[in-house]
């Protein structure tokens, strides 16, 4: 648009010209509009395209390229490079079912008034006539299209004879020297041109341009024909599912052959998408929006894995971990205990295990949320496989010894307890002990026993551990009781091997025993 026209934006309200400026952004414009409209809409769910396409109809006063040509008026939506009509037609085509039908063929009848409208733009204004049983029943081709593929057809089999085209394409023997050969040598030659067609004639620069419209004419009912198709699956895939354009389609997000759960329930699928936009939005949730996530409650546990690798959960950034986790959790009733390890695993597993510093506040945020309301989940799908791993450093530590202090009930630590036992100690892994100990648990005799056994097996390692001392004081102090003969005769062994400055406290902690 040149300087004049880019003027009449001042006719569109924000939100249009965010609209407009989407449909100029070359061959994706239709796309990108759809992506922005569903956005608007979620923003704001009564958001119609009818002020925009009213705006688009109004006259425009436009200013004449000579000084002898008078003032003429014509609607916006002419005023704009055909790229743009293109892509707006486009954009209208699959949109259309959620608009006025009379809104959509004002809109068209504007178009029709612009005196040299693109091909493109024609067959588009007819395809969406005859959607919306205006009886349009003009070819989708140009006339000179028309014309062209008569005279083609003449010259390869002759117009008129039975058969026509199929005998063309069927292997007909054409005899030498006939002007049919002469036309299907042409054809072969044009075809080994990349990209060229067959042009009928050879007047230079004139030609040039008729080639370039022969190729458009020639491919509009096939691009037609493709675009119908997948306007109808991008209406039930996006449109219907309030799916951006950005977004991939739902093929994209269909499981490889051969997983075990090959094949989605449509519902998932469409809330796969709209999981899919929000985790890459950059606007805030709403209520309307968090509701997809009760999908989680409908999955089995194969679909459950089969979600979470479609939305590659394990990538997701962490600052947009607080607001998913508060989305999944929103929902009533609460999640299953299957769901919410499959998602604990896959969303902060990976997470958590590649911490090289202290986590970060939304990643805090993001787990002890979910450990306060699936404490049982959390144990088995994040802690116990922390616990697991040889060289655990401080930050996961330090990440595990908030949970055991702020999320963790009693039963809960216990259970977190008995999962140290079967794993080799570590420094960070003596400090998650040790927070347990302090938390005063209730220990059965027989866990107790199953602890010592593995302190005095794993000590010797640990002779020089201040960490390991402190937690062997802890037990002497506040677990005195559980203390027997034969308890005191294994810890002893074990304090004599200990060369901290905490060697004395730990004895005489010892000696204090009531069972000595």
């Amino acid at each position: 648009m040149d300087t004049g026209n880019l003027m009449s934006l001042s006719r569109f309200d924000g939100q249009s010209k965010l609209l407009v400026r989407s449909l100029l952004c070359g061959a994706s414009g239709a796309n990108r509009a759809l992506g922005v409209f569903h956005k608007q809409q979620r923003a704001n769910p009564g958001k119609s395209l009818s002020n925009f396409i009213e705006t688009l109809c109004q006259d425009e006063i436009t200013c004449p390229e000579t000084e002898t040509q008078p003032l003429t008026v014509k609607p916006l939506v002419c005023l704009f490079p055909a790229l743009f009509k293109e892509n707006l037609l486009s954009f209208i085509y699959l949109v259309y079912p959620a608009l006025p039908q009379t809104t959509v063929l004002h809109l068209l009848k504007c178009l029709s008034q612009d005196p040299h409208p693109s091909p493109w733009v024609s067959a588009l204004v007819r395809l969406l006539e005859r959607n919306l049983g205006s009886h349009n029943e003009e070819p989708l081709y140009t006339p000179l299209c028309s014309q062209r593929l008569k005279e083609l057809s003449q010259r390869l089999v002759g117009f008129g004879e039975a058969g026509g085209w199929a005998k063309c394409f069927s292997g007909q023997t054409v005899e030498p020297g006939s002007q049919s050969t002469s036309a299907l040598s042409e054809l072969g030659t044009q075809r080994k041109r990349k990209g060229s067609f067959i042009t009928l004639d050879s007047d230079g620069e004139e030609t040039g341009q008729q080639h370039k419209r022969i190729k458009l004419d020639v491919c509009g009912s096939e691009r037609l024909d493709a675009e119908e198709q997948n306007a109808k699956e991008e209406i039930s895939g996006r449109l219907e599912s309030d799916a951006p354009g950005e977004t991939p389609a739902a093929e994209e997000l269909q499981p490889a052959p051969g997983r075990p759960c090959d094949v989605l329930p449509e519902h998932i699928k469409v809330s796969i998408l709209h999981i899919k936009e929000l985790l890459e939005s950059q606007t805030e949730w709403d209520q309307n929006s968090m509701d997809v996530f009760k999908v989680l409650n409908e999955c089995e546990p194969g679909q459950v894995e089969v979600l979470c690798s479609m939305l590659s959960l394990p990538d997701l950034p962490e600052q947009t971990l607080p607001k998913l986790c508060s989305s999944i959790l929103a929902p009533s009733p609460d999640l299953s205990y299957s769901t919410a390890t499959t998602l604990i695993k896959s969303l902060l597993l990976e997470k958590v295990l590649s911490l090289s510093e202290p986590a970060s506040r939304c990643l805090v945020t993001a787990v002890t949320s979910l450990c306060s309301r699936c404490p049982r989940p959390m144990c088995h799908a994040l802690i116990g496989p922390v616990l697991e791993k040889k060289n655990i450093g401080n930050p996961q530590a330090e990440l595990l010894n908030r949970l055991i202090e702020g999320c963790l009930d009693s039963h809960y630590r216990l259970l977190v307890l008995q999962m140290t036992l079967k794993t080799t100690w570590s420094e960070a892994v003596l400090s998650i002990i040790h927070s347990l100990l302090d938390s005063k648990l209730d220990l059965s005799e027989e866990l107790f026993k199953q602890f010592t056994e593995q302190l005095v097996s794993q000590g010797p390692q640990f002779t020089k551990s201040v960490k390991f001392a402190k937690m062997m004081l802890t037990v002497l102090t506040k677990y005195s009781s559980y203390v027997t003969a034969a308890h005191k005769h294994s810890l002893n062994g074990c304090l004599v091997l200990n060369e901290t400055f905490l060697k004395r406290s730990l004895q005489a902690a010892l000696k204090r025993n009531t069972h000595s």
